[in-house]
């Protein structure tokens, strides 16, 4: 215990964990644009989107005014292994770094998938089971959703297949021999299994592939075989829904010892693990009931927030899904090979995009030598080697903290720790031998995936 009785970690007792996800889009007062049909325009139904998603994540991606949803006891059950998860007080980073500032950071990585992304992935796999189906396909960029939603089926027994970015597949091999360890089937993406793998490959020999490349395979292959489902770990409203766990138990954990922060930090890709963190937050901000400084921070290399543009867009490259209304770099945009912080999707999710078109929240890109600067230093004091996307809340939480120290200012800051960076060792070793760089796409290279954007 620390000497102003503030504990290094802060756990919640199991009467205290969540009993429902957090809807926070039942709190917007502009709500996020619906997803559109690609062919028609219109608004998606319940019907059209249940060929591609389970039933029940469907009525949860809809749904727009229930505020909380009851997590089923099995779900509950499986949390149980690995929640709550601990806020930790960074009182060696504080030290380090010599501030007034108090930061704490919620860490998602105790578990093995590594990640916050098992918080969805096992809702999924419920949904999935609850309706019978044989199995489920699905993307993944660095491995963790991968990694996750393989553990997820194999818990309820479900066939798993697994799209995976091809230069993460190359990467990060530990990762994919995880996933297979837990009995799902790992394809480089784009491949030549698919229709639109073979596509996005004679009109791209040698491409290194994408998120959007990816989901297009995935999608293609859910949909054309019987029995199975496509899910997915980031950018949609459910998975949004089933991360409000973290925000949740932060939240409590926090009143728990009446601690209210100034500001919130996480790293945006797709906005899994920013959305859950905030979520609660930012519902209390809708509220008029507390204001908080909330901050996404994405890759300099994968701008969306801070250098896209916000309209509909695909959200996959094969152009088959539908279309969403977010902050976007064009579908057909893929990351510099170099790229080797994570956080690569080209888009972010309709909910985060309508609240920073709103001005409710701030973003920030990063290049990743500073990002991997940050994730050393945090390594060295606090004794856990971050992932790659974490380390960019890190970085921003080390600048805040830092300001803070300029300025005097005792600001509390709570950042998310989305996971560990064990599997991103061949990043990690780029960046201590001097071969990593800072490649941040120029306007015109931007102007070119804009051009390609839908228009109607």
């Amino acid at each position: 215990m620390s000497a102003n009785n503030i504990p290094y970690k802060i756990y919640l007792n199991e009467s205290e964990l969540p009993k429902a996800w957090y809807n926070l889009r039942a709190d917007m007062k502009n709500k996020p644009a619906p997803l559109l049909n690609p062919g028609t325009h219109a608004p998606m139904t319940a019907q059209e989107l249940s060929g591609v998603f389970c039933e029940e994540l469907v009525r949860q991606e809809l749904d727009e005014t229930t505020p909380y949803f009851p997590i089923p006891q099995e779900i509950q059950d499986f949390y149980k292994m690995y929640r709550p998860s601990p806020l930790v007080r960074a009182y060696c980073l504080e030290q380090k770094l010599q501030t007034p500032a108090k930061i704490y950071y919620k860490f998602e990585g105790n578990n093995t998938s590594g990640s916050h992304k098992l918080n969805s992935a096992i809702a999924q796999a419920y949904y999935a089971k609850q309706q019978g189906l044989k199995g489920v396909t699905t993307e993944t960029g660095a491995g963790q959703w991968g990694t996750a939603l393989s553990m997820a089926c194999s818990y309820f027994d479900l066939d798993c297949k697994v799209y995976m970015v091809k230069v993460s597949y190359e990467q990060k091999p530990f990762r994919r021999e995880v996933m297979r360890t837990y009995g799902a089937s790992v394809t480089p993406s784009p491949s030549l299994e698919t229709q639109v793998g073979r596509k996005i490959l004679a009109e791209h020999p040698g491409t290194t592939g994408s998120l959007g490349c990816a989901i297009s395979e995935a999608v293609e292959v859910a949909t054309s075989t019987e029995g199975y489902r496509y899910v997915l770990g980031s950018v949609l409203n459910q998975v949004l829904l089933h991360q409000s766990i973290i925000g949740l138990e932060t939240k409590a954990a926090l009143d728990k010892y009446g601690i209210q922060p100034d500001m919130i930090i996480g790293c945006a890709g797709g906005g899994s693990n920013l959305g859950g963190l905030i979520a609660p937050f930012m519902g209390e901000k809708l509220r008029g009931e507390a204001d908080y400084r909330i901050i996404a921070v994405e890759p300099a290399s994968c701008p969306s927030f801070t250098r896209g543009k916000y309209a509909y867009d695909f959200c996959d490259t094969g152009m088959v899904c539908p279309l969403a209304k977010m902050y976007t770099l064009g579908s057909g945009f893929i990351p510099a090979p170099n790229h080797a912080g994570g956080l690569r999707y080209h888009g972010m999710s309709s909910t985060l995009s309508q609240l920073y078109a709103d001005g409710l929240m701030e973003a920030v890109a990063v290049p990743q030598t500073e990002v991997f600067q940050a994730a050393e230093t945090f390594a060295r004091v606090e004794g856990i080697l971050p992932a790659p996307e974490s380390s960019h809340a890190i970085k921003v939480a080390i600048d805040e903290a830092i300001q803070c120290r300029e300025t005097g200012e005792e600001k509390t800051i709570v950042f998310g720790l989305t996971g560990t960076g064990y599997f991103d060792l061949v990043a990690y070793e780029k960046f201590h031998n001097g071969e990593m760089s800072d490649y941040i796409p120029t306007d015109e290279d931007l102007q070119a995936s804009f051009d390609k954007l839908p228009k109607f």
